[in-house]
C-alpha cells in the first residue's frame, strides 16, 4: 500500500487523532538528544484514550507499520527518534492524574509532567519524590519508560521504587493492568518491573500508579567550594560512609561558570568543584547531619562552608545545580553522558573522564548526582567542526567504557535509547542480551515497537 493509502486507512481509524502536517512532524522527529539520524515519520498520532493506543498499535501490526512512543520529547539517550515510514505516538494528551489519600497514590497518564504529579500530590499534603532535573518539562509516562532518577534519589530512590501498577499496551493490541494499589504483592513474576524503563520496547504504558510519601520535612543546606574535582570527590565519599543524605549534588569548574554566566548568582567562578548537599531529618538528627556534612567538606579540603535552614536559599543552590545542563549547552552542542559507579571508584571515574578530555583536545564538563555515583560528562563541541566532532564522540565512547571497566554502568537513568546500545552488550554481556531479545521477540515478535532502541 502507498503511503497516501496507509493515511487514509490510518485517519479513517482513528481521525483528527492523526496528524500528517509537514511542519508539525518535523517537530516531533527528534527527542533532546537531537540524533541526526532521525527519520522521517509516516504521521503523528496523539490518542487521547488507552482505546484510541490500542486502535492505532492494531492498525501498525496489521500493516506492518513501525511505532515510536514518545512523551514529552525530553530523551537525552534518542529514545524517542524517529524512523522512516514509522508513526510517532505522543503520549502529551494523555494527562489526567487523580490522588488517592486513602492509599497514598496516584494513578496518572502517562502524558502528565512529574511537576504536575508532585503538585496535585502536594495539594493533598503527599510528596512524590523522583526528581530528574527536567522534571518540570519531563512526563511520568517517559519517566517509568526510562525508569528516570535525580536529585534526591540518593536517599529516597528512582521511579521503579514508587511505581506500583501499570496499564500497557502490548504490541497487539490489547492492554494488560499488572500491579495494583498495595504496598505488598508477590502474586506471579514481578512484570510490573519488568516494563518499568523497558523504553517502549515491550509495549505502550497509557497508565502509571505510583507510591506516594508524606510531605517532606523542611531541609537544610549545606554548600561547598573546592580547589579540585578530587578534593570534592573524596568529600562525597566521606559524607556516605557515614549518612545517607537527602541530597548531595557535584559541579565541576566548567558548569559553575556557565550557570553563572546565565543565572548570575555570585558563584566562586575560581572553584574547581561545588558540592550542594541537603538533610531532611528531622531536629537533632537533622543537626548532626548537617554537622557530618561541614565536617567532611572541610576535612577534604573545602575553601569555603555555607549552611542554611532557609528553604529558599536552598532552593537557589539546587535550582544552580538544575540549570547545569542547559547553561553548558550555550557554549556548544553537547554529547550528554549518564555514567554511574560504586561509590569509592568516583573520584576515580571523574579524574579518568579529565584525562579523556585532555587526550582527546574536548570540553568535558562533569555534573553528578554524586551521593549514589550517577555522574553527567557533558561533551561540548562544534558540529561545524568534523575533526572535533570525530573527537568528541571518540570521548563518548571512552567516558562509556571507563565506567565499565570501574564496574558501573553506561546510563544510570537516561536509559540506552539509540545513542548507547552499541555499549551494552560490554557491560551486561552476551547471555543477557540473548535473553533480552528474547523477550522482546516474545512481546513484540513482528519488532514494531520502538525499533532501534537498545538492541
Amino acid at each position: 500500500m502507498t503511503n497516501s493509502g496507509l493515511l487514509d486507512s490510518l485517519t479513517a481509524e482513528l481521525g483528527d487523532v492523526v496528524i500528517t502536517d509537514p511542519d508539525i512532524l518535523a517537530s516531533y522527529r527528534q527527542d533532546r538528544a537531537e540524533d541526526p539520524d532521525a527519520g522521517t515519520p509516516l504521521a503523528l498520532l496523539r490518542p487521547r484514550t488507552t482505546a484510541d493506543v490500542q486502535t492505532a498499535v492494531r492498525w501498525c501490526a496489521a500493516n506492518s507499520v513501525p511505532i515510536v512512543t514518545r512523551g514529552q520529547g525530553t530523551s537525552l539517550s534518542g529514545g524517542a527518534t524517529a524512523v522512516d515510514g514509522a508513526v510517532m505516538l505522543t503520549t502529551e494528551r494523555m494527562s489526567t492524574i487523580v490522588i488517592d489519600t486513602a492509599t497514598r497514590t496516584a494513578v496518572c497518564e502517562p502524558g502528565a509532567l512529574n511537576a504536575e504529579v508532585k503538585a496535585a500530590a502536594a495539594a493533598e499534603g503527599l510528596w512524590y519524590p523522583p526528581d530528574p532535573s527536567s522534571f518540570e518539562i519531563c512526563s511520568i509516562g517517559g519517566n517509568a519508560a526510562t525508569n528516570a532518577g535525580g536529585l534526591c534519589c540518593v536517599k529516597y530512590g528512582v521511579t521503579v521504587d514508587y511505581v506500583l501498577a501499570l496499564e500497557v499496551v502490548l504490541a497487539d493490541g490489547r492492554a494488560i493492568r499488572l500491579g495494583g494499589k498495595l504496598l505488598k504483592d508477590s502474586a506471579g513474576l514481578p512484570l510490573t518491573k519488568l516494563f518499568v524503563g523497558s523504553e517502549g520496547l515491550l509495549g505502550i504504558i497509557t497508565e502509571v500508579t505510583v507510591r506516594l510519601l508524606p510531605a517532606q520535612p523542611p531541609a537544610s543546606t549545606v554548600v561547598g567550594t573546592f580547589a579540585s574535582v578530587g578534593d570534592a570527590s573524596r568529600a562525597v565519599l566521606a559524607i556516605t560512609g557515614r549518612i545517607r543524605p537527602a541530597m548531595l549534588e557535584f559541579m565541576d569548574a566548567v558548569s559553575i561558570n556557565a550557570v553563572e554566566d546565565m543565572l548570575h548568582m555570585d558563584l566562586d567562578r575560581s572553584a574547581g568543584a561545588l558540592l550542594v548537599a541537603q538533610s531532611d531529618a528531622p531536629g537533632e538528627a537533622g543537626a548532626a547531619e548537617i554537622a557530618i556534612i561541614e565536617q567532611a567538606f572541610r576535612d577534604n579540603g573545602a575553601g569555603d562552608v555555607f549552611s542554611t535552614d532557609d528553604p529558599d536559599e536552598g532552593e537557589m543552590f539546587t535550582a544552580a545545580r538544575r540549570a547545569a545542563i542547559p547553561a553548558v549547552e550555550r557554549l556548544g552542542s553537547l554529547l550528554l553522558e549518564d555514567v554511574g559507579v560504586p561509590l569509592p571508584q568516583l573520584p576515580t571515574l571523574v579524574e579518568g573522564v579529565a584525562a579523556i578530555a585532555a587526550q582527546r583536545d574536548v570540553v568535558i564538563s562533569v555534573i553528578a548526582h554524586a551521593g549514589d555515583g550517577n555522574t553527567h560528562p557533558l561533551i561540548v563541541f562544534d558540529p561545524a567542526d568534523s575533526d572535533q566532532t570525530e573527537r568528541a564522540h571518540l570521548a563518548f565512547g571512552e567516558v562509556m567504557e571507563l565506567a565499565i571497566s570501574l564496574g558501573g554502568t553506561i546510563t544510570g537513568e537516561h536509559g540506552v535509547g539509540r545513542l548507547k546500545k552499541g555499549y551494552l552488550a560490554a557491560q551486561v554481556g552476551d547471555d543477557v542480551m540473548e535473553l533480552t531479545r528474547t523477550i522482546k521477540q516474545a512481546l513484540d515478535p513482528q519488532g514494531l515497537l520502538n525499533p532501534g532502541v537498545m538492541l
